[in-house]
C-alpha cells in the first residue's frame, strides 16, 4: 500500500506560515469624555504618580490659615468621640437577654443527633459563636471580624441570626479579649501546634 499524505492547505502552493504583522493600526470609538481626559496635560507630583490637571488644587489662601494656626501654639480641640447611630437591627440585638440566647443555642443542640464534645470549659457566648464561626451558609469567616462578617451577611439579604449579633454586643461591651476574631482564624494563623 501506498502511503498517501492529505494536505490541508487547500491550493497553497508554496507550504510556507504567513507572516504575522504588528504593525497595523485598530481604531475604536472613543467617548468625547475620554478624549477631554487624554488631551490634559498631566504633570508629576511628588510621590512620582500622574496627577490629571483636571484635579482642583489647594487654594493658597486656606493653606496659609492652616499654617497660621498651628503656628500660634494653640491646641487644637479634639471633637468629642460621636457614637455613629445603631441601626434598627443592632437597637433589637441589644434587647436580647442572656436566656433568650440560651434558648437559641438550646434550639440549635435539639436538632443535632449527638452530644457536642470538647465544648465542656466554653461560655454560652463562646460556644454561640463558634458554631456563628462554621456556618458556611454566611460566607467565610478567616480573614474578617465577626461583627464585619455578620453586617456583610446582612447586606447579602442571607439573615445571620441576631443572637449572633447580640452576643457580639454584650461581649464586646464586657470588653472580652480575642472575640472579634474568629476560632477558626486563630488556629489557622498560629505558628506552631504549642502557640494555641
Amino acid at each position: 500500500m501506498t502511503n498517501t499524505r492529505r494536505s490541508s492547505g487547500g491550493n497553497r502552493t508554496t507550504g510556507k506560515q504567513s507572516t504575522l504583522s504588528f504593525n497595523h493600526r485598530v481604531t475604536k470609538s472613543v467617548p468625547k469624555s475620554a478624549k477631554d481626559l487624554v488631551s490634559q496635560p498631566v504633570k508629576q507630583s511628588l510621590l512620582g504618580e500622574h496627577v490629571s490637571s483636571a484635579q482642583p488644587e489647594p487654594k493658597e489662601e486656606e493653606e496659609e490659615v492652616v499654617k497660621d494656626e498651628l503656628e500660634d501654639g494653640e491646641p487644637l480641640v479634639k471633637q468629642p468621640d460621636i457614637q455613629p447611630e445603631k441601626s434598627e437591627l443592632e437597637l433589637r440585638a441589644a434587647k436580647i437577654t442572656i436566656r433568650q440566647i440560651d434558648q437559641y443555642w438550646r434550639r440549635l443542640e435539639r436538632e443535632r443527633i449527638t452530644k457536642r464534645v470538647h465544648q465542656e470549659g466554653l461560655t454560652l457566648a463562646e460556644k454561640v459563636l463558634r458554631y456563628w464561626d462554621v456556618s458556611s451558609q454566611y460566607g467565610p469567616c478567616v480573614g474578617i471580624t465577626r461583627m464585619k462578617r455578620w453586617e456583610r451577611a446582612n447586606k447579602l439579604g442571607l439573615n445571620p441570626p441576631l443572637e449572633v449579633l447580640a452576643v457580639l454586643q454584650k461581649e464586646e461591651s464586657k470588653g472580652t479579649p480575642g472575640i472579634e476574631n474568629a476560632h477558626m482564624d486563630e488556629i489557622l494563623n498560629s505558628t506552631s501546634a504549642g502557640a494555641a
